[in-house]
This record gives C-alpha cells, structure tokens and sequence, in this order.
C-alpha cells in the first residue's frame, strides 16, 4: 500500500481548525455556537473593495506578473510612505495570503535544518511552514505572568548556532496581542547584525494598536536594508481573509530576485483579488478609527469578564485582536472538544483554539487558550458566561 511522506506525517493539524467537524456535528444538532477561535472578522469588508470587483471591465481573467501587478505595488509602496516606511514598489512581492510570502521566505532563505528563533506562543500556522520547508525552530518562551513581553536579549543570543539563520517575530502578536516596542525592535536590530541573521517581522496586524501605543516596523530601522523582511496581507486590514492576497517586503535584492522564483513557480497571485486590494487601499482613515474604537471595547469587555471567573489568568493584549487565557483544566484540547460535543447552555456552546498548537515546546500552553475578540460585546459576555458555567460543571 503506497504511504504518505515522512513530512506529510509531520505535518501538524491546525488548532484553530482540527475541532471544526465536531463545531459542524453541534450545529446539526440544533445548538449555537459563539466562534471565539478563529480570526475571522465580522467587521464589514471596505465596500470600496467589493466594487471593485463589481464593476470590474475584464473581458478576461488573465494572469498578473509573478511579483504582482505593477501598479498594486507602486500603491502598495504609497501606503508604507504614509506610515513612515520608505519601499519602492521593486521591493514588493505580491503573495497569496501572507502565508505564501512567509513560505516564500523560508524557502528563499534557509536549507532543510537550518534554524529560526522564534519568541513563543506564536501563530501556530508557522509550525506548518517551517516542517513543510524542513526548517527547525528554537523558540524562546514568553510567559502569561509577564504579559508574554520579549524575554531577555541574552536569551536569544544563547539560542544562536551556524544553523541559525533568522530571528521571526510577530508584531503585534498573534497569539497574545503583544505589541513591541521601540525599544525592543531595536535590541533585535542590534542581534541580528552582530550575527549576520534575517529578521522577519510578520506586521499584518500594524493598524492595529491600543492604549495610544504605535506600531514600528522593522523596515524604519536604519542599517537593518540587508536584514530585514516584512509579511503583510490585507485579511485582518480591510476584513479581507478570503481575498488572499499578502506580499513579502524586503530591501534585500538577492531575497526578492530568490522569492521571485518561488512566484513564477506558481505563476501569478489572484488577479481579482488584486483589483480589491488594489481598491482597499483607498479605504479612509475613519474605517480604521471605528474599527480601532470597536476592538478597544471588545478587548476590554472580553478582559473584564475573564478577569472575573476564579481560577482564570489572562494576558492583556496592546494589539491584534487575540488574547491568551490560562483555563483552571489541564488539558484544553479535551476542555474544547467536550465544550461541543458535551456542554451547551440552553442550546448555545463556545468554541475556543487550545494553545498548545502555538507553542513548539512540547507540553507547554497545554491549560492555555487563544481567545479571538472578533465577535461583538454581547455575544462576547454571553460567550465568557457560557464559559464560566463550562468551568464549574468540567470541574466538578
């Protein structure tokens, strides 16, 4: 009988979704599910971008360049300018979805087990890609008691050996809504040129930041051109996850000549995808100062209620729109799917992301959560209260 890859086998299942047939079985069977687990906005795509694919002249749906097209990149360009990055349009790479452009990354940079240190909990999507690209990560714990901040510089430089090649981070944080600093980039900068290492930041949640703290990429650090390299996507921005378009930004022209290769390879990005993203681009400032506004209520109304339940630790998120809660269980993947299979309050269920799947630690994050704040602030205090009844009845 003929048999699947060795890395077919090592292929972790997504925790955001590997629950997903039991969430459809408890929806057959007459119960309402609050989704807490995926990043899925329910705030309204631009409709800017929706019109653009509406009226749309085509006559055919012809491929784009492998880069994307020309003038998407020459605007793209323009939106970086106006937060104070400064790309031309040759140094853009349009991706489907930004997980293209980070598997165009790895695959552009490292050779099967080379090593990338990554700070963890992290999108648990880069286990995947970095065993799909045979690349090994080192992760760097970060703790819930500390708010999950960047660990010590020196616990980095510890992790460095000549298989290192990269350092990833993700800014703001998906799992934990940590948002980093100044400061912090800075020290990063600092590493990653003492050691002759790439530091990618994945920045497709850059709009959004709260408390009045801003957001700094990695592309407005001066001396880091050869080094640093930018994931960005338009699914959480413009409330576009099926559009999947993303790029991969970088100064370096051997990485973009290299990744270009990666995208002949698989011809060209969604071109009416492209005319929407394109046209998003024309979204005004006070789309994102609503939705900003909104995410700030949510997150703090989401805090508040987990705050109240005994025996529940939660980080704080400065950004995104995710937070991490410690749950009093001690395994979350049996505490999730028992939630559908086994528990509803009068016909209504949560569905949370175990998060052990965002750690490469094994047997870390296993009494832990990732909590998407997607929802609004009614469903959101309905889903906490759904959840501390959960709590009491899993535990007795």
């Amino acid at each position: 009988m003929p048999t699947v890859s060795k890395k077919g086998k090592l292929m972790p299942q997504s925790p955001i979704r590997k629950l997903v047939p039991f969430a459809e079985k408890a929806i057959k069977s007459g119960k309402t599910i609050y989704h807490l687990n995926i990043g899925q906005p329910d705030i309204k795509t631009p409709e800017i971008a929706l019109a653009a694919v509406k009226n749309t002249a085509l006559d055919v749906l012809a491929y784009s360049r492998s880069e994307g097209s020309e003038q998407y990149r020459k605007k793209i360009a323009n939106y970086y300018a106006k937060n104070d990055i400064t790309v031309t349009h040759d140094n853009i790479i349009v991706t489907t979805g930004g997980s293209e452009a980070l598997l165009f990354t790895f695959g552009s940079i490292m050779d099967v087990d080379d090593e990338v240190i990554i700070p963890e909990p992290f999108y648990a999507n880069y286990n995947g890609f970095s065993t799909s690209s045979g690349v090994t990560i080192v992760p760097v714990v970060s703790k819930i008691e500390t708010n999950f901040a960047l660990p010590p510089i020196e616990e980095f430089e510890k992790l460095i050996t000549p298989k290192t090649k990269a350092i990833l981070i993700c800014n703001p944080g998906n799992p934990t809504g940590y948002l980093y600093s100044k400061e912090e980039i800075k020290k990063l900068a600092d590493i990653v040129k003492k050691h002759d290492l790439f530091l990618i930041a994945d920045e497709v949640y850059r709009e959004f930041t709260y408390d009045g703290l801003e957001h700094y990429s990695i592309l407005q650090e001066e001396g880091l051109e050869e080094h640093a390299i930018v994931i960005d996507s338009v699914s959480k921005r413009y409330s576009m996850c099926g559009a999947r378009i993303g790029c991969l930004v970088t100064k370096n022209k051997l990485v973009i000549e290299t990744a270009l290769k990666f995208a002949q390879a698989r011809l060209s990005p969604p071109t009416l995808a492209q005319i929407a993203s394109e046209a998003a681009l024309e979204t005004p400032q006070s789309y994102f100062d609503d939705v900003i506004t909104e995410y700030v209520d949510r997150r703090n109304t989401l805090i508040t209620e987990l705050q109240k339940i005994e025996g529940v630790k939660v980080g704080t998120p400065k950004g995104a729109f995710y937070c991490i809660a410690e749950l009093p269980v001690k395994n979350t993947d049996a505490f999730a799917q028992w939630l559908l299979e086994d528990f509803d309050v009068n016909g209504e269920t949560v569905m949370v992301a175990p998060a052990a799947g965002f750690y490469s630690t094994s047997g870390v994050g296993l009494n832990q959560v990732r909590i998407a704040y997607v929802l609004n602030k009614q469903s959101l205090i309905k889903s906490v209260a759904i959840l501390k009844e959960a709590l009491k009845v899993y535990n007795d």
